[in-house]
């Protein structure tokens, strides 16, 4: 465990280079980790001293306020990939979207569309990462961690996560659990894809939905559609200086999606028609980047430091000297926007740290 940053009081540690907005403010104490143990260690001192406690492993979905943290920051850099057949264990800091690339040579098929995905894979249980077709939940079969309430390290299967949309046990109780190692069961499809679901994917690649690729095409159509919206990580595209998508997509029960679909014909005209999606019984899961397009805030929008991508318009991006402040106010004029426009209020993904929109 290497302690980077000890004398509190003077915050000299910028988390900017820890994320991929290249926002936020100086750490009091920055530590990093690189084996479970000393996660556990760092974790329980903190604990034990009543020291307030941030984790950062690749710092892809995290907006930190400008002023920094106080008390201590634990960045997991733990490594480990292990592959069992079909069966994959990940260490929290690994790399995802390399973890996912070396599934793929090894012929293996269920995460081959969240290629390109920036960050550690001990995030994306969290969030249930999610992206053309594919989620974390589909193939996790455990995630081992930390509970910091019964000071113990658990393993929680598959059933016991929470999962929904971009949504698991581990964001409704934030902070109680730190996640060690994530496993899967892969399958072995003699090098072909997953059957391919998002209808985006299936045209580029030429197939209908359903079909099977080899897994290598279909990561390959998935990391050029990311590129093509500034969804891959690239130091020199100030697109790709963003948090991914900052709004989810909005999730309506009947009464709200009838009322937004008035919202839209009234705005648009009386055949304009809103995606759609069924999301469980009685609920519609609409788009948040077509809320936010169709509400007045095209790709590019903004005039200052942070502006909506030119890519697209779901990503809010730092032009290179923006502070979070002015990453939240552009946040706030978009979410605005769309509910004065469509009666709908978009909610972040990206978790807030000393800020909220």
């Amino acid at each position: 465990m290497q302690e980077l940053y000890v004398d509190p009081g003077v915050p000299t540690a910028s988390l900017a280079p820890l994320t991929t907005l290249r926002l936020g403010g100086p750490a009091e104490r920055l530590v990093v980790a690189t084996t479970d143990d000393e996660v556990i260690a760092a974790v329980r001192e903190a604990d034990d001293s009543g020291t307030p406690l941030l984790i950062i492993a690749g710092g892809s979905n995290l907006v930190i306020a400008d002023e920094g943290f106080q008390g201590t920051v634990l960045r997991i850099a733990a490594r480990g990939f292990s592959l069992s057949g079909s069966s994959l264990e990940l260490a929290a800091g690994e790399n995802w979207s390399d973890a996912v690339a070396r599934t793929v040579e090894a012929g293996l098929a269920g995460v081959e569309c969240l290629a390109g995905i920036p960050g550690s894979a001990g995030a994306t249980p969290v969030q249930n990462v999610g992206a053309y077709g594919q989620e974390v939940s589909s193939t996790l079969t455990e995630v081992v961690a930390y509970d910091r309430q019964a000071r113990q390290v658990v393993t929680l299967p598959n059933a016991e996560c929470g999962f929904s949309y971009r949504h698991s046990r581990f964001k409704a109780d934030p902070g109680r659990h730190v996640v060690l190692r994530v496993r899967f069961a892969l399958e072995d499809a003699e090098g072909l894809s997953a059957p391919i679901r998002y209808p985006e994917t299936a045209r580029l690649l030429g197939v209908e939905a359903g079909d099977r690729v080899p897994a290598a095409r279909a990561r390959e159509a998935v990391l050029r559609l990311r590129a093509g919206k500034g969804m891959v990580l690239d130091p020199a595209d100030h697109d790709t200086w963003s948090a991914g998508s900052f709004f989810t997509n909005p999730i309506l029960d009947e009464k709200q999606f009838a009322a937004f679909v008035g919202r839209v014909r009234e705005r648009l005209g009386p055949e304009a028609a809103p995606p759609a999606f069924p999301a469980g019984e009685g609920r519609t899961k609409t788009s948040a980047a077509w809320l936010i397009d169709k509400a007045g805030f095209t790709k590019g929008y903004g005039t200052g430091p942070a502006r909506i991508s030119t890519k697209h318009t779901l990503a809010l991006t730092n032009r290179g000297s923006a502070t979070t402040a002015d990453l939240l106010a552009l946040a706030r004029e978009v979410r605005d926007g769309v509910r004065d426009a469509f009666g709908v209020t978009l909610t972040n993904e990206p978790v807030t740290v000393g800020c909220a929109l």
